[in-house]
């Protein structure tokens, strides 16, 4: 069931959990989980009532999976009702990963205040990293540059080493037009040889996987990528796609924007499958980070221009792209 879920076929994952004769909690956790990490959250929210009625008790994994299903799937008042089940009804102490599901859950939605007292309201400990982490994406999502700055800054005061609280810090600096700091934010991260973690993303074709990474010209056939890619997005342009400039560094120009943009690492996995396979083959991606808002917006045209659907799993979940829509609705 994992196995398939994570390959992108949740409905395969759905027949072999219908044809075991007896599902123990591990089966019923990764059958919620599965439907979580498609955007298929009423589903979850179906199967755990139905454990929860004729099935084994659950567990904290199975909570965490289940308020994860309720984050990506935008159900916040069924979030909360199964975050107090789990504590009220089944005695269950709340561990980060619940947590880190609320805050995100709560962010996500754009109930931001909320969020924020439930991570102020956490005791007796300091709230984990991953928390202010989530507290911080919800931020940067619903640009609260205020609450963004305050939320970074403390992260780098408890992780002064991980790079990816700079990037984010410095990307929200970016979004509300503080150059200036951008450009200290960054400056530290040379001073103390921080690097963003790298993107990527892999493609398999005949039974080959193939990797490629922002900007790639590593593959034996790039002037080709490039030139399908290029005739792809003007095609995507006519038909009313416009960059969105803010997924992208802020101090360059315009036009190099665009370029950036237009040639990461899924656009090019994108391309290559949809030149080396036929008409009608789904294409497969997967990404070791999340997308931005470009390339999500690209992909839905591109699933238009050249009449395929196009998968997309990045660290966070899966995107079915058709038609000209995602699967996620837009909402991840």
């Amino acid at each position: 069931m994992n196995m398939y879920s994570r390959c992108g076929n949740v409905s395969k994952a759905r027949e072999v959990f219908d044809s075991m004769e007896e599902k123990n909690i591990v089966a019923w956790t990764a059958m919620i989980s599965g439907y979580g990490m498609h955007g298929h959250g009423s589903q979850a929210i179906e199967l755990f009532n139905e454990m929860s009625f004729d099935g084994p008790r659950p567990n904290n994994v199975t909570f965490v999976a289940i308020l994860s299903a309720c984050a990506h799937a935008g159900l916040v008042d069924e979030g909360r009702q199964i975050f107090t089940t789990m504590k009220q009804e089944y005695g269950l102490v709340p561990s980060v990963e619940h947590q880190v599901c609320m805050v995100d859950m709560l962010g996500r939605a754009g109930h931001l205040n909320e969020a924020y007292q439930f991570v102020k309201n956490i005791s007796p400990k300091e709230p984990a990293p991953a928390v202010w982490t989530a507290m911080l994406g919800a931020c940067k999502m619903h640009k609260n540059f205020d609450l963004g700055v305050e939320v970074a800054e403390h992260l780098l005061s408890i992780e002064p080493e991980n790079p990816g609280h700079y990037v984010m810090l410095s990307n929200i600096y970016a979004l509300a037009g503080r150059m200036d700091r951008v450009e200290k934010v960054r400056n530290i991260m040379i001073r103390n040889r921080l690097k963003k973690e790298v993107g990527y993303s892999t493609i398999d074709v005949d039974h080959k996987v193939y990797l490629f990474s922002m900007g790639d010209k590593s593959h034996p056939e790039t002037n080709q990528i490039y030139l399908y890619l290029d005739e792809l997005m003007s095609r995507c342009r006519e038909a009313g796609y416009i960059p969105a400039s803010e997924s992208v560094m802020h101090e360059v120009e315009e036009e190099e924007r665009e370029y950036a943009l237009r040639y990461h690492s899924e656009k090019l996995a994108i391309a290559f499958g949809l030149l080396k396979t036929g008409p009608g083959v789904a294409i497969r991606i997967f990404k070791n980070l999340r997308m931005c808002q470009d390339c999500h917006t690209a992909i839905k045209y591109i699933s238009i221009i050249a009449n395929r659907e196009i998968n997309v799993r990045d660290r966070l979940r899966f995107h079915h792209f058709k038609d000209g829509s995602c699967s996620c609705q837009d909402y991840w």
